[in-house]
């Protein structure tokens, strides 16, 4: 089986962006491209903007995927496209980005004639993700590839939810609050969610309405943190990664999850 392979966009020239394909302008995410016949007929070549999307990508069966945010970038919709980036979507087949990333419009708009712009829906509660990954391999004629990831995403999730329960703090579901892009942990722990923040920072009212619920963890979204959210209620907090590594293994995102808190609940 071929290894994906996995690209990060290079320095190039403004000429590159200019003596790109015709600009498409005015146009909304699933843009259908102008021949879509030979999508299953080559190996699909994507562009998206983060690792995320590049997991969602490789989960779905893509072997050449282009990542336009570095995994430096912490906090990756503060990136600021530069045009060499851009000009990497113009010789895209697909090119994945998420509504809630500023710089969608310039991926947009950068996209060449024959690019098929998909907006992803990221969020690794594992049915959404499993739907998600399903969608993207119609799309890549890449369906048996995504079927069998899904296969090992709900066998994953179904032993890593076992070991979870059986660390729950005096056998008990243990009651968490939760950032509002890491709800998902809290489900995959079996977990009691009591309360949601996020993703503006909490505010006194919040604060104080959340410490009475009385959480024993605090499931914060490691790269939108703003640091100790329930000062003084006693909770404990537990970072969430939601952006998978370079090697885009969405699973890897699940198994450190709970490896975070297996150890916060033993």
């Amino acid at each position: 089986m071929a290894r994906t392979r996995v690209r990060h966009a290079r320095i190039a020239s403004l000429l590159a962006l200019s003596a790109a394909p015709p600009l498409l302008t005015g146009c909304g995410g699933d843009t259908a491209p102008s021949d879509t016949a030979g999508h299953r007929n080559h190996r699909p070549v994507v562009v998206v903007t983060t690792t995320w999307e590049g997991a969602f990508a490789k989960a779905a069966g893509a072997e050449d995927i282009t990542v336009i945010v570095p995994r430096s970038v912490h906090h990756a919709p503060d990136y600021d496209p530069k045009p060499s980036d851009l000009a990497a979507v113009a010789k895209a087949d697909f090119v994945l980005y998420a509504p809630f990333e500023p710089y969608a419009a310039k991926i947009k708009e950068a996209a060449g004639s024959k690019a098929r712009l998909v907006e992803v829906n990221l969020d690794n509660d594992p049915a959404k993700a499993g739907a998600e990954v399903t969608r993207l391999g119609g799309l890549f004629g890449t369906k048996d590839a995504a079927a069998r990831w899904k296969t090992r995403l709900d066998g994953e999730v179904t032993k890593l939810n076992g070991e979870l329960r059986a660390a729950w703090p005096g056998g008990k579901s243990p009651a968490v609050v939760t950032q509002v892009f890491s709800a998902w942990a809290a489900g995959l722990a079996g977990a009691t969610p009591v309360g949601t923040y996020g993703p503006e920072p909490v505010t006194p009212g919040q604060l104080a309405a959340l410490s009475a619920k009385k959480p024993a963890f605090v499931l914060d979204n490691a790269h939108m943190s703003t640091g100790t959210v329930l000062p003084d209620s006693g909770a404990e907090q537990v970072e969430i990664v939601n952006y998978p590594g370079e090697d885009l293994d969405l699973l890897a995102v699940y198994r450190d999850a709970a490896a975070g808190l297996k150890k916060a609940m033993g």
